[in-house]
């Protein structure tokens, strides 16, 4: 569950990286997306979440850096549940740095949240912005 409302939340802001979407991100989401359905192995979602955070450590402009960061926590959901919450953060970052409202984003990525999970992550997602100081 916290793994494809991740990548939800890295899809949303991936537009704002522009027009030519390093293809390591998108090769990103689609091994999360992979190992959501049980077909690749964490060592794989690990390593995309490696090349992915590798396109931030390339990059200057820091909207996209949030982005490509945002992915590499998606994915690395796989490895930790805790990532989940890098991939939400960086997606807010990101939208932030773009201009646009980080509230109405939370406000998205909140209604994407499992029932399931809902509580438990709003509560850790509090704990968590305050500690980044969003």
């Amino acid at each position: 569950m916290l793994i494809h409302w991740a990548c939800l939340c890295s899809e949303y802001v991936l537009p704002l990286f522009g027009e030519n979407i390093d293809e390591r991100l998108t090769n990103a989401l689609t091994v999360a997306k992979e190992w959501e359905k049980g077909k690749v192995s964490t060592g794989s979602a690990r390593d995309a979440s490696i090349r992915a955070i590798s396109v931030a450590n390339e990059i200057l402009n820091p909207t996209a850096v949030a982005i490509a960061r945002s992915v590499g926590h998606a994915v690395a959901t796989a490895h930790m549940a805790d990532h989940s919450m890098g991939a939400a953060y960086y997606a807010l970052k990101a939208a932030k740095n773009a201009g646009l409202s980080i509230e109405e984003v939370r406000k998205w990525q909140n209604e994407k949240l499992p029932l399931e999970v809902r509580e438990l992550v709003l509560k850790a997602r509090i704990v968590k912005e305050r500690s980044l100081k969003l």
